[in-house]
Formats: structure tokens, sequence, C-alpha cells
């Protein structure tokens, strides 16, 4: 048993009595297999000539289903009642490195480890260059709902600076190989790419809603330290956009998303209607429990809990992580050792300041009732200023408006001690 899953201090146990065996239950498969490196990626994820000898993309599926076998004993020997999985979320890396087949014996092996909810939510990330209307029948027939495709921009200068190595002209053909395959179908856009005009971003946000997904995702370009791009800047090869630039392409795409039927969710998504909302990323932000599969990926789970609205009695969870290199995680699981590399032990006020960040962001907002007094104080200054909505404020829920979510860091600031 990992001990940083088991041990924890006196009344911050993990699972438990209560409520906490019925809070929903997702899983992450960390995938960390690319064949190119992106300029602009910090992610965990390693081509082959980065890779190096010991750790196979052959052999990978057997080395995360041991976690996933690891991972159904651990929650048991720690108390935490068995549950269904209601989402799970292939990521990357680009998992669709991997064959489909060995997409399905994971998933397959999730749902041997716990079983899967009645209509359970499975996605995937995928590149458009990396599947076929084979693959995705494959993965549809596996029991796969959902696939969120890296377009990133329709724009070939664009997609060029960003190291991107699909052609544009393929996205609506891989939509529509997912749609026929029975899959529901994200679009992830990144904007604020040096060079890229606000036409070039009306271009990129047109084309995918030209295509009729019913989801979208955009995220504004950050640049990690240690990363090629940042590199390029430091030598001043290229200049990263203003944060002018940046609302600009927000609101954008706010405005042509909105007119073409899909709200906002939460601020970097958009989706026609609840029922294509992505449910596992939601999970995160409310403050589910999750096991992450794979080399670098993250688990939490909450400590026994009383759930509810204001008012409602809270105990901090664990979080722990695994191993980065693939080769070092392989080889832990080879040899019957757990990968995990650490843990932390969320304090209460940790977990309060996770709650506002992560429920401001979302269109249903953050209970006010959860808030300490001297933070409620700020809310009608914060309504004043426009980036609180006032009618919800009134009802006790904290909801951004336009401009909040433009502003969405300094609300938090604001609503925490």
């Amino acid at each position: 048993m990992p001990p940083w899953v088991a041990s924890s201090p006196a009344g911050v146990a993990p699972g438990g009595s209560g409520t906490a065996g019925a809070r929903p239950f997702g899983v992450y498969v960390h995938v960390p297999f690319c064949t190119v490196r992106c300029g602009y990626c910090d992610f965990n994820t390693y081509t082959a000539s980065e890779l190096g000898g010991g750790a196979s993309q052959v052999a990978y599926a057997t080395t995360a289903l041991r976690e996933v076998d690891l991972a159904s004993k651990v929650l048991a020997d720690v108390g935490l009642p068995q549950r269904p999985v209601s989402t799970v979320f292939f990521g990357g890396g680009t998992p669709t490195m991997l064959p489909a087949a060995h997409l399905a014996r994971i998933l397959a092996g999730v749902r041997d480890a716990w079983g899967l909810e009645p209509g359970a939510e499975v996605t995937t990330e995928a590149n458009p260059d990396s599947v076929t209307p084979e693959y995705l029948a494959v993965l549809a027939e596996a029991g796969f709902t959902r696939v969120s495709f890296g377009m990133q921009s329709a724009v070939p200068h664009v997609l060029a600076t960003l190291e991107r190595t699909h052609d544009p002209l393929r996205i609506p053909d891989v939509v529509r190989w997912a749609r026929d395959a029975g899959l529901d179908v994200s679009l992830d856009l990144i904007y604020g790419t040096p060079g890229e005009s606000l036409d070039d971003w009306r271009t990129s946000v047109e084309t995918a809603l030209a295509t009729g997904v019913d989801h979208v995702s955009a995220y504004a370009l950050v640049v990690e330290q240690g990363t090629k791009m940042a590199a390029q800047v430091r030598r001043g090869e290229v200049t990263l956009p203003d944060e002018d630039d940046q609302a600009a392409k927000y609101e954008l795409a706010d405005a042509l998303l909105t007119e073409a039927g899909l709200t906002w969710y939460e601020v970097s998504n958009w989706a026609r209607g609840d029922e294509h909302a992505c449910r596992h990323n939601l999970a995160y932000w409310r403050g589910h429990d999750w096991w992450g599969v794979g080399p670098g990926a993250h688990s939490y789970v909450a400590a026994a809990t009383e759930h509810g609205e204001a008012g409602a009695a809270e105990a901090a969870g664990v979080r722990w992580w695994n191993v980065k290199h693939p080769r070092r995680y392989a080889a832990l699981l080879e040899a019957g050792t757990s990968p995990g590399a650490g843990r932390e032990l969320l304090t209460p006020a940790e977990h309060h300041l996770e709650r506002v960040m992560l429920g401001v962001r979302l269109r249903e907002g953050l209970d006010l009732g959860v808030l300490s007094p001297s933070a409620r104080t700020a809310v009608g200054g914060l309504v004043a200023r426009g980036l609180l909505d006032g009618r919800a404020a009134i009802s006790g829920r904290g909801v951004l408006t336009l401009r909040g979510r433009l502003l969405a860091d300094t609300v938090v600031r604001e609503l925490t001690d």
C-alpha cells in the first residue's frame, strides 16, 4: 500500500463512512508519447528520441494495467467503498499513438477493476493526423463515447509556429469520422500564438464551428519556462501578444460560440447543452475523486466528508503523483512496486482555496456560503465592478460575468483570505 495514500493525520482518512462512498469516481490514463514535441509544450510526454530504451509503447497497455490492478487494491485497503467509474479520460501526450486495441484493453481493465456506471463518459484526446475511420470505430465499439481533437488553429502559419504537424484541412474529416462512429466530439483551440492576428483567430473559431461540433475548448497560450518557445521569446525570435490582445480574442470566441448555440460552462469551455459538457473535467473542478494512471499522473481522494451547501463540514483530502519518466514507471510496476513519487495532505485552508479557485470558474458559480465572513464583504465590490453577476449574488452564487472571466484570478484573490 503506498504510504502517501494510506497515511494521514488523525481525522483525515481517505474514503471512510458517510457520503464519501457516494462521491463520483473518475480515472485518468496518461499516455506519455508524441511523434513530435511542440515548442510550447511542457507536458510529461516524450518523443522516440527523447525516450531512449526501456519504455516500450508496445508494452504500455500492460504496464498501465499493472497500476490499475494496484489502484483497485489500494483503494480497497484504505477502506474506500467500491464505486463504479463515472468518467475515464485518456490524455497525453497523444493517446492515439497507441493502437486502438491497446486503448480498448486499458479501458476493459478499468471496467474489470471497478465497473463503469451506466452511461459513463469515456474520452480520449487525439491529434487529427493520428486517427482513421477504422481506428475510431474500434474505440466506439470498445466503449469510448467521446474524442477531443487538438485542432489548436485552422491557420497554417499559426500551426507552424506551434509546431503542430496536422493539415488543418483534415479537421472536418476527422470530426465526421468520429461522429459516424457514434462518438461525441470536442475541438481544442489555442489563442495568443505569436504572429496570430485577430482575423486568424476568427478563422480558427469559425472553422471549428463549421464542423458542427457540440463542444469547443479555447485556451490562452501559456509559454512555460524550459520550453523551446520560451527560449525563442527570450532570444527575441518571437514576440508574445499582450493581455489586451488575448482578452479581445477571448471575447471574440465567446461571441462567436454563443451565437452558434454553445454556452460557456467553464471559463475556457463551451458546450451545446449540459449533455455535451466534459463530465470528467467537471469532476476535477467540482473536487470529485480520481485515480491517475501513468507516469507523472496525479490522483486525488477526498477525506471522509459531509457534503452539502452552506455550512457543510469539510475535511481535507490527499493528493499523490507518480514518477515522471516512463522507464522508471514501467520498472517499478514490473517489480511489483508502487510508481508513486510523493503525496500531499491538503489542509482545510488549502482545500478551501482550491474550492474557491475551481468553483468560481464554473457557470453554475460558487456557493457564497462557503466564504469566510471577511471574504463575503468583497462580493458587493466585485458586483459593483462588473466582475460578478448581481442577480446570482443575491441568490447566493458567485457567477463570473464576461469581464469577470477575463479577470478570474483577481476575483479569486478577493474571495480568499
